[in-house]
């Protein structure tokens, strides 16, 4: 049995070793469970072939296991970075690095049939800055190009695998004013053109007919219509109601992305059991759509039974969810509440095993220098299907590529 001391230079060292082991013992923790179980201190956490296989307390160490000691640390599920383009655009600014959009291809306009899976890169830069950071999964989006409907993304695991999907595909469909350009200026034509798609989705349009969408595009959003999950990128109270007749109307399991004025319709979001991801940092109207914005959102609408995550960080500082959550703990959310947004409940609303540290589930979880919510706070492991990844990126290579050695000479002097 080998034992890692709680030491950079020791991590370093056994890095690759324990990142290959398929048996993992993590003793005296602070358990976040995110089930009925609630909190435990000093658990013992059994990791063997990427899943939990035990939690208790004072557990035997099988003899092939690596040992780690959290020192009463916490530990938590992996967290959700939101909906995100990890692997899909390197610089935002440089267009052959964009993959998250689709704009015109010829006619039809509309493009329910893209899908930005194929496009994903996992040694893309931007994704181990978030991994270190303790997050562990995002949900790709399909960005609004040539129509308010985007196309379809998937949720995928952040370990830098070729094929770390989960999930079911989801599709993307963008409303409000920043999307009227996209259906001849009015939110009133949003609607009609999206009746026109589904319309299109059930009867096969008649030869000469001018349409939406291709061949492709009717069975694809045909799809969804059968308890698919459709995310809605929405502030207004009043586009959000129309959502949730839209969706019943059609079968869609709605998520509404955004979000804004969320809080004037809570009631009816948690009857129609329709989740929200949304930014907690919106306080300010940034558009009519958004004129209602306010900090206690969160709090708001969880009060209210509605299930909650967060999104809106980006992709170049998906990181920053944490700070969300602590914005949203700091106007009202509890803390519980607020560490559910960024685990257990994005598993849930989009059908993903894990979310939760309890036996069988994926052993996708970090062990934090202190209180995740907390920015002065770090991950120290972040482990994704049962296995340590390494704690670096192209930022800190950088980092320990320029720093000065020694900060008393002249630049000219150190590296």
């Amino acid at each position: 049995m080998k034992t890692l001391q709680w030491t950079l230079a020791a991590v370093l060292l056994c890095c690759h070793a324990v990142a290959s082991a398929d048996t993992l013992l993590i003793r005296n923790a602070q358990l976040h469970t995110m089930t009925a179980a609630g909190t435990l201190a000093s658990a013992d956490i059994l990791v063997r072939n990427g899943r939990i296989a035990e939690i208790g307390s004072d557990l035997r160490a099988p003899e092939d296991s690596t040992e780690l000691d959290a020192a009463g640390r916490p530990v938590t599920p992996a967290l959700f970075a939101g909906i995100t383009a990890l692997g899909l655009n390197e610089i935002d600014m440089v267009w052959p690095s964009v993959d998250s959009a689709v704009t015109q291809i010829g006619s039809p306009p509309m493009r329910p049939e893209f899908n930005v899976v194929s496009a994903y890169n996992p040694h893309s830069s931007p994704i181990p800055v978030t991994r270190i950071e303790g997050f562990g999964f995002s949900l790709l989006g399909a960005m609004a190009g040539g129509s308010i409907i985007g196309g379809q993304g998937r949720t995928v695991l952040l370990d830098g695998g070729y094929d770390s999907f989960q999930g079911d595909p989801v599709l993307f469909i963008a409303l409000g004013e920043s999307a009227s350009t996209l259906a001849g200026g009015s939110r009133a034509a949003q609607w009609m053109v999206l009746e026109q798609a589904v319309a299109e989705s059930e009867s096969t349009p008649r030869h000469g007919e001018h349409t939406l969408l291709t061949r492709e595009g009717r069975a694809a959003l045909k799809g969804y219509t059968r308890s698919g999950t459709v995310v809605f990128s929405v502030h207004r109270a009043s586009d959000i109601l129309q959502v949730l007749a839209f969706a019943e109307r059609h079968g869609f399991r709605a998520v509404i992305e955004g979000g804004a004025e969320a809080w004037m319709v809570a009631a009816q979001l948690a009857d129609a059991e329709v989740p929200v991801l949304l930014d907690p940092l919106q306080n300010l109207p940034d558009s009519f759509d958004m004129l209602g914005a306010r900090l206690d959102n969160a709090a708001l609408l969880h009060a209210a039974g509605v299930r909650i995550s967060f999104s809106g960080a980006g992709t170049h500082h998906a990181r920053k969810q944490r700070q969300l959550a602590g914005v949203a703990a700091a106007n009202g959310l509890a803390r519980d509440a607020a560490l559910a947004a960024l685990t257990r409940n994005p598993a849930e609303i989009f059908g993903l095993p894990g979310g939760r540290l309890e036996r069988g589930v994926p052993a996708d979880l970090v062990i934090w220098s202190g209180d995740p919510l907390e920015l002065v706070e770090s991950a120290d492991h972040v482990i994704l299907g049962g296995r340590l990844q390494p704690m670096r990126s192209r930022q800190t290579e950088l980092r320990d590529r320029y720093l000065p050695v020694d900060a008393t000479l002249p630049r000219a002097y150190i590296r």
